[in-house]
């Protein structure tokens, strides 16, 4: 089925869409429920003000991705990596992410060497 140039609402329930395409879509307050995006590709995505409960995002990769004033409550981290990025006013349980990493290096450099 071929949609272009429609403005709808679908209901779309108990189906199979994979490998749809989705390009220049407003799907702006749209529900996803049981859904399964494995292996999904999200490209120039306004995402902003999106929720997510009950999730399974092992595995995400994710690239030049603006993450300001996001909020992670209860979730495994195990094994997670953050580089290259800005983290200016971050907080893990409430300290700043930057006096971390200096108290950090701060006793790395007072090690003695082995």
């Amino acid at each position: 089925m071929k949609l272009h140039g429609v403005k709808e609402c679908l209901d779309v329930r108990k189906s199979d869409i994979s490998g749809s395409v989705y390009d220049d879509v407003n799907m702006s307050g749209a529900t996803f429920g049981n859904v399964n995006l494995a292996g999904c590709s999200l490209g120039n995505v306004n995402m902003s003000g999106a929720v997510f409960d009950d999730c399974n995002l092992s595995g995400w990769k994710i690239h030049n991705v603006n993450l300001a004033g996001l909020k992670i409550v209860k979730a495994n981290l195990a094994g997670a990596a953050i580089t290259q990025g800005r983290m200016e006013g971050m907080t893990i349980d409430g300290i700043l992410v930057s006096d971390l990493l200096a108290a950090y290096r701060a006793g790395k450099a007072a090690e003695p060497a082995k």
